[in-house]
Formats: structure tokens, C-alpha cells, sequence
């Protein structure tokens, strides 16, 4: 290795992120930021990293994708039986993180999570491709299996007891929504003096905007 991983370094000097220039309304500050990302050209702008935590307070986190933000906070899919979801049964409190490497910025989120409506569940999965449906019906997620012969078969054989359109949602996959309770914008700086703008839910609409210390 030509470096340390200790010498591994970057340093960050492409924008700055001040108080006034935000939305008081940290959903429409992340709308701001999650556009720059996809008008950039990012490769999977919308990955985020899912930090969960088991009725024993032991964390887990993973990469998955966001389906959904609106007023009401950030969507994704999974199965209901995979470990994420045993996780979220156990313990509702979650967080989020996007890192845009090439912008220079990360947002922090933090919230409780709930599943949403079957028919919202529904309705994303019509517009899913047919090999993600099928995919969802073949996948026990977070189970062993003894080879990828058997994942290989069971998709075939759905593949062939559905080969139109109409493929079913499992009961067992769906929806999460993150209502967020705070959300920090961070920017990187020379020096690591980063921005940190950080926004704490204070009522239903209300939102308390702070700085923090790099």
C-alpha cells in the first residue's frame, strides 16, 4: 500500500452552509440538497444508510434505498421478517444517513419508524420491475440458505407460475416511514471545520435551527 491508511486524507472546500441561507423547514432544506445530488449526476443519490437497534439497545446498520420523502418523512421497502424488520418491531426508533461524497455533504436523520398503509405498499410495488416483484416473492430475507442454486430455483419456478403481469405483493413486504425528529446538514470545510446546521422537532410544524461545533 503506497499509504498509511492514516494519510489517507481529503480536503473539502467546495461550498459553505450558513444559517440564513436554508429553509426553516428541514424537509424542504433536504428536498434542496437530494436535487443538487440527482442534478449532479450521483451515483445512487437516494442510498442511505439505516441504523436500527434490537430491543437490547444493539445496533445494526445497512445500506438501502429511499423510495418516498414528503412532509410526513422518508419511505423504504424491505420484508417484514427480515432482520430489519424484527429489529423496528422491537425497537421503533431508527436513523438515516446520505452522504454525497462528491458534494461534500452529509445529512443526519434521526426519528421513529412505522410501517405504511398496505395500499401505499401496493401501489409502489405495481411500479417495481417484474424481476423485483418476482425477487420479493422468492427472497426469505435475512434466512440462511444452504446455496444460491435454491434462491436460483425458487425464482425460476415463480417465474414460470406467473408469467404475466399480475404478480402478487407478499404479505410479509411493504413499507416504512422515518418521521424525522431531527435532521443535521453537514458540510465539509478546510481544516475540518465543518458546517454543522442541525434542525430538533419541536411540535408538529415547529422546528428549533442550531449550529454545532465541527
Amino acid at each position: 500500500m503506497s499509504k498509511s491508511i492514516a494519510e489517507l486524507r481529503h480536503e473539502y472546500a467546495l461550498d459553505a452552509l450558513n444559517k440564513a441561507d436554508v429553509d426553516p423547514d428541514p424537509l424542504r432544506q433536504f428536498q434542496i440538497w437530494f436535487e443538487a445530488a440527482i442534478a449532479a449526476e450521483l451515483p445512487e443519490p437516494n442510498a442511505m444508510t439505516l441504523a436500527t437497534a434490537d430491543r437490547t439497545g444493539r445496533p445494526y446498520a445497512r445500506v438501502v434505498l429511499l423510495k418516498d420523502c414528503d412532509p410526513n418523512g422518508f419511505v423504504f421497502f424491505t420484508n417484514y421478517r427480515s432482520d430489519k424488520g424484527r429489529q423496528l418491531a422491537e425497537n421503533p426508533h431508527a436513523a438515516l444517513v446520505f452522504l454525497w461524497l462528491e458534494l461534500e455533504r452529509q445529512v443526519r436523520i434521526e426519528g421513529l419508524v412505522s410501517q405504511i398503509a398496505p395500499a401505499e405498499s401496493e401501489a409502489y410495488f405495481r411500479t417495481r420491475p417484474r424481476e423485483s416483484r418476482l425477487g420479493a416473492l422468492a427472497s426469505r430475507q435475512s434466512q440462511i440458505v444452504a446455496n444460491r442454486q435454491i434462491l436460483d430455483q425458487r425464482f425460476a419456478q415463480l417465474e414460470a407460475q406467473y408469467p404475466d403481469d399480475n404478480i402478487p405483493m407478499p404479505n410479509q413486504w411493504g413499507g416504512y416511514r422515518l418521521r424525522p425528529e431531527m435532521l443535521e446538514f453537514w458540510q465539509g470545510r478546510h481544516g475540518r471545520m465543518h458546517d454543522r446546521l442541525r434542525y430538533r422537532r419541536q411540535g408538529d410544524d415547529c422546528w428549533l435551527l442550531e449550529r454545532l461545533e465541527p
